[in-house]
C-alpha cells in the first residue's frame, strides 16, 4: 500500500474517531479535508516524467 493512501486512510478514521466523540464538526471536516489533500498535493508535485512514469507502474499493474 503506498504511503499516501495510508495517510489518507489514517486521516478519514481519525475524523470519524472525532466525529464519534463529539469534537465540533468543522474540526473533523478540516482533518478529512487534510487527510485527503496530502496524497494529491504528493501526486501534484511530481514533474510531467514522473506522473507518466507512475501512471505506467498503474497500468501494468491493472492488466496482470
Amino acid at each position: 500500500m503506498a504511503p499516501g493512501l495510508k495517510v489518507g486512510i489514517a486521516g478519514i478514521v481519525i475524523a470519524l474517531i472525532l466525529l464519534i466523540i463529539g469534537i465540533p464538526l468543522w474540526a473533523v471536516a478540516l482533518v478529512f479535508v487534510i487527510a485527503a489533500a496530502i496524497p494529491v498535493g504528493g501526486y501534484l508535485m511530481l514533474d510531467k516524467s514522473q506522473r507518466r512514469r507512475l501512471r505506467g507502474i498503474r497500468r501494468r499493474q491493472v492488466g496482470r
